[in-house]
Order: structure tokens, then C-alpha cells, then sequence
């Protein structure tokens, strides 16, 4: 596609972008209403559980309220943060709590026992806890005093300790069947304020009594909107990219990027007659001109990705970019035996968001023009990805959001992970994929297990079950005077710990 088309495509929202201008011409800021300071969502949270959060909103905002065993440093290596471990044995861990540690925020000490609690609740079927899978190696845990823990495991896991990352509840509060969903009690920075109605959540910051809001506000020109008339104060991604382009150019706000690890690809259906030809996988992904798509449709807001993993993650392997080759994607297209009136016909499907359709529109033209037929289908969110669950698909374009370990490659590749058992979505089947996941797992020492997975990642990327695209970056939009957010790469909303209003 000529760069210029793909200009002309990236300004498709450019009407956003006047509505944003004429509703916002002649207006003065709006009176705040106290100090809060308001921080607007696109989406709400849906539990403030974290037994049971599962979408990134729940689990950012979890993470203020609830402190957690372990976290992660920059290269994704767990950490301790609540407690530091020693493996005793292979099958053995044990944990020490904090001495300093704070308490619940109703003045109850956090014990042993409420580790203990949090996480056998997690692990007994008849909760429902959606991150009992991930917990499934452990068999036993005991606390023999209020500030040590013991977990006992099925296998030898080295990836145990980033495991532990569920924030720790009440034992106490948890027998009496606290509603923690709608009324949640952790020991995290930030305690409860008052949740009035659903798209409005007010936390306090414990060390200086500031009031943070979070105000959903599905609409990300309206989000804009209120940024410049002052009734919110920051917004954290979830802008498409011509609204933070005329971000830019306010003076009374403040635009601040950061790299992200959100990991955008293209995934096909493996049992289909045309994807299952590796050719046909490699010609799309030659295909597509993905710094072009970067430059003018992201802004220039991403990296390219050749892994689901980036490379400096401590289990990332540096692997070449995927060319944009047109005339390499026609030969192998050829190879595969198709060629003159003879066009490959594709189907891609997308949610009904603007801004993935046009990106959606950007690619299937990229790959009309190098032999292939392409149509596009766009759902509101719950019928495509109920689509791509269950398998009814064959291509489409999605992102995994906030890897921190790598035991998500068995989730994605496995052969045994074909839903409803995991999330290997195209039905990727290979001996050698299996095989090398298996080993990884089985390695003792996080060293080894680098070892194989930069094998499994060097396999995947020449057999391409799924094309990577690039990795976004965040975004972060602020009223001018609104200081001291540093962007997690994440995307979590740890920056509220710090942020204060100059």
C-alpha cells in the first residue's frame, strides 16, 4: 500500500477530532469539584474481588487497594513485595511476611493466616475462582506462625513465586462473607472511599488523604472533552491515535508516552484448508508494511514484535523483524500454487471499535495487493470474541495484555490448551512446540528455562502459528497540572501512589 493511502487511512477519525474542536470551541473549564483527583476509565471495573478480577481495570485497581506476595522488576523477574521466599526444596517454598508490613485497612493485623485463607479459598473448586488453574501445582499450605508461610507443591515449578501475585483478603472478614466485590478491605496504599454508582469509584491514598475518582467514560472523545474542561484530570490510554495528536497541541494539557508490553498480532485458524499452508502464513506476513501502519496509524506509538515476549524480558529471545516484502509475499503465494485469477480469498474479523476497523481496512488492502482477496467483518466486542473463542474464525487481530511470565506459552501453543482448556485458539498442533514447552517447564533454574523458551520462540517465529505485529506503547494524557505519573510498562495505575496536583 502506498504510504500516502495509509496516511490518508490514518486520518480517518479526523471528524473525532473536529467534534472534539467544536464542542470544546468557547468553553472554560469546568469548576472541580473538592481536590480529587479523577482519573477517567473507558471501561469500569467489574469486581473489586481480586479472587475473582479478570479484566485489566478490576485487577489495576486491585493492585492499589490489596498488597500481593510477590511482583515483578523491569525484566519481569518475580520479586518480593509483601513477603521474600526461600525454595527449601524443589517442592517446598516458604515465605517470610514483611515485619513492617501494613495492617487491613480496618486496623486488623495481616497474618500468616490470611495468606493461608486468600489462597485456599482460591484453590478449592467450589468457590469459582478464575485463577485457580493457575494454581493448580499447589498441594498444601500451612502457616506454622503469624509471619511465615508455607507452600508445598504437586511438581517443581520455578516459576512458582510469579504466581502470587493475588492481593491477600481478611481470613476473618472472608468466614463471614464480606462482600468484597462491591466493598473491598486490603492492606494497599489506597483504601476504599465510596463506589456511589458504577461508573464512578472513589479511592483514598493512605499517606496524604488524597482523593482519587475514577470516572468511566465509554467514549474517548468525550473523554477528551472533559480532559480539556477539567472534569477529569488524567486519562491513561484507550485515546485513538489523531485524538492524542490534537492532545498535543493544547496547551492545557499534557501528553507523556511510555514503552508498553501489550503484545498486538494476527492469529489464523490452523484447520483451515488455505492458513494451514505455512506459505500462505508467511506471504501475509511479508504482506504487511507494519512500520508504515506504525508511523502514520499509531503515531509512532509502538515497536515491532517478533515474539509474543519482548526481547529484554528475562525469558525474551532477539529475533529479526518480519521484512515488508510485496514481491517475496507474491513468489510464496505462487509456491502455494495460487496466482493469476486464481486469489486466495480471506476472511478477517474485528471488533466494531473506529479505529480497529480502519487498521483492519489498512491490512486487508495490503494484502489485496499482493494477490489475496480479502473481506472484513466487524462484531461488537462479545460476538467476536465469543467468535474467536470458540474457533469460528479465520483470521482476526487481537492483543495479550499484560504477560508477565512465560507459562503463557503453554496456554497459547500447547496442543492441550485448544479451548476450553487454554486459549490456543487456532488449533496450533506441533510435536516440537509440545516439546520444547515441556522442557522448559521441567528445567530447574530460571537459566535453563530461558534456554527453551528462546528455542520455542525461534520455532514459532519460523513457523508462524499467528504474526506479530508490534508491541503498543501507553499513553498518558493529563491536565498540565497534574505532576508525577510514571508509566508502568504494564499499564497499571501504580502512578496514583505518587501523582499529585502541582
Amino acid at each position: 500500500m502506498r504510504p500516502a493511502l495509509i496516511r490518508r487511512l490514518g486520518r480517518g477519525g479526523r471528524w473525532l477530532v473536529l467534534l472534539v474542536a467544536l464542542l470544546a470551541g468557547g468553553c472554560t473549564p469546568a469548576a472541580k469539584t473538592g481536590d480529587a483527583i479523577r482519573f477517567g476509565l473507558a471501561a469500569a471495573p467489574v469486581t473489586l474481588d481480586p479472587r475473582f478480577a479478570t479484566d485489566a481495570t478490576s485487577a489495576r485497581i486491585n493492585r492499589l487497594l490489596y498488597a500481593r506476595l510477590v511482583d515483578f522488576d523491569p525484566r519481569l523477574r518475580p520479586v518480593p513485595a509483601l513477603a521474600r521466599w526461600e525454595r527449601l526444596t524443589p517442592l517446598h517454598y516458604r515465605f517470610h511476611l514483611d515485619p513492617d508490613r501494613r495492617p487491613f485497612h480496618d486496623g486488623t493485623p495481616l497474618t500468616a493466616a490470611d495468606v493461608k485463607a486468600t489462597y485456599e479459598f482460591i484453590l478449592d473448586p467450589e468457590q469459582g475462582s478464575p485463577h485457580r488453574a493457575a494454581l493448580a501445582v499447589v498441594r498444601r499450605i500451612d502457616a506454622p506462625d503469624r509471619d511465615t508461610v508455607d507452600f508445598f507443591l504437586n511438581h517443581p515449578d520455578p516459576l512458582f513465586p510469579g504466581k502470587l501475585v493475588i492481593g491477600i483478603l481478611p481470613a476473618a472478614r472472608m468466614a463471614a462473607g464480606h462482600p468484597f466485590n462491591t466493598r473491598p478491605l486490603g492492606s494497599g496504599p489506597f483504601a476504599f472511599g465510596a463506589w456511589p454508582e458504577p461508573g464512578r469509584l472513589r479511592l483514598l491514598r493512605l499517606r496524604d488523604r488524597q482523593v482519587v475518582e475514577f470516572v468511566r467514560s465509554k467514549d474517548p472523545t468525550v473523554r477528551l472533552l472533559k480532559l480539556m474542561r477539567g472534569e477529569l484530570d488524567l486519562v491513561q490510554n484507550d485515546l485513538p491515535p489523531e485524538l492524542v495528536r490534537y492532545a498535543k497541541r493544547q496547551e492545557a494539557l499534557r501528553v507523556s508516552f511510555g514503552e508498553g508490553t501489550n503484545f498486538s498480532y494476527l492469529g489464523f485458524n490452523l484447520q483451515d484448508p488455505l492458513l494451514k499452508d505455512r506459505r500462505v502464513r508467511q506471504a501475509i506476513a511479508h504482506a504487511i508494511d507494519r512500520p508504515a501502519i506504525i508511523e502514520h496509524m499509531l503515531g509512532g506509538g509502538a515497536r515491532l514484535a517478533s515474539a509474543l515476549l519482548p526481547p529484554d524480558h528475562w525469558a525474551g529471545v532477539a529475533l529479526p523483524a518480519c521484512a515488508y516484502d510485496p514481491e517475496r509475499a507474491r513468489a510464496l503465494l505462487r509456491e502455494a500454487g495460487w496466482g493469476g485469477r486464481r486469489r486466495p480469498h480471506l476472511v478477517y474479523k474485528t471488533s466494531a471499535d473506529p479505529f480497529r476497523i480502519r487498521l483492519a481496512t489498512v491490512i486487508l488492502q495490503q494484502l489485496s495487493e499482493v494477490g489475496f482477496e480479502a473481506e472484513l467483518k466487524s462484531y461488537d466486542w462479545g460476538t467476536f470474541y465469543g467468535d474467536i473463542k470458540a474457533g469460528r474464525f479465520q483470521m482476526y487481530s487481537l492483543a495479550w495484555v499484560g504477560i508477565k511470565t512465560p507459562d503463557i506459552f503453554r496456554y497459547v501453543f500447547h496442543s492441550r490448551s485448544v479451548p476450553p482448556g487454554g486459549a490456543n485458539r487456532g488449533r496450533y498442533v506441533s510435536t516440537v512446540a509440545d516439546r520444547l514447552i515441556e522442557q522448559a517447564e521441567a528445567a530447574p533454574t530460571l537459566v535453563q528455562q530461558a534456554r527453551h523458551y528462546a528455542a520455542l520462540q525461534r520455532h514459532l517465529f519460523a513457523e508462524l502459528p499467528y504474526v506479530p505485529l508490534w508491541y503498543e506503547d501507553h499513553v498518558v494524557v493529563a491536565r498540565a497540572d497534574i505532576r508525577g505519573y510514571p508509566i508502568a510498562r504494564d499499564g497499571n495505575y501504580d502512578g496514583l501512589i505518587q501523582v499529585r496536583r502541582q
